[in-house]
């Protein structure tokens, strides 16, 4: 299989907030099945007292979006269809990709309306948020991965990557 096919793999990037170590993020790239064909996560990233002054309200989503998440998105070598976050402040990526960036959330009455221009694509109980202008090309895929998977759960496996690596 060819790794950088768009129409069989998606990314899912996330982040981890460690009170010992500072921030993680980790972004893990699957085929249509799941199945895990590349993986980067970051070093912890520790904010300043500085920063924090700084960059006010804007520092979760210069850190998450910036910061670390288009640095791990340059790094990788996978060119998916889609890349799906588990985080709003993730959101603050999109200028800094090509790629359709979107927003997974377990389904919910009360997720009524779309972010901003982007579309609501449901997947069983999971809700998720895509730029409109770029979901028509990704249905297909994300079908296929939600018969698959629970959207959700490749979150918990970079999360659980990220846990096993702080313990060596």
């Amino acid at each position: 299989m060819d790794t950088n096919d768009a129409t069989l793999t998606f990314g899912f990037l996330t982040t981890v907030d460690s009170p010992t170590h500072g921030v993680f993020g980790g972004y893990l790239v699957v085929d249509s099945t799941g199945r895990p064909l590349e993986f980067h996560c970051t070093t912890p990233v520790k904010v300043s007292r500085a920063q924090q002054i700084l960059y006010g309200a804007t520092l979760p989503g210069h850190l998450h979006g910036r910061q670390i998440g288009a640095n791990l998105l340059a790094e990788a070598t996978s060119h998916p269809l889609a890349v799906l976050i588990d985080a709003e402040t993730l959101l603050h990526v999109r200028p800094h990709t090509a790629l359709p960036v979107g927003l997974v959330l377990r389904s919910d009455p009360a997720v009524s309306a779309p972010r901003d221009d982007d579309a609501l694509l449901r997947f069983g109980t999971t809700t998720i948020s895509l730029p409109a202008d770029r979901h028509a090309a990704v249905i297909e895929g994300l079908t296929a991965l939600a018969g698959a998977v629970d959207l959700c759960e490749p979150f918990e496996r970079i999360r659980a990557a990220i846990d096993e690596a702080q313990r060596h």
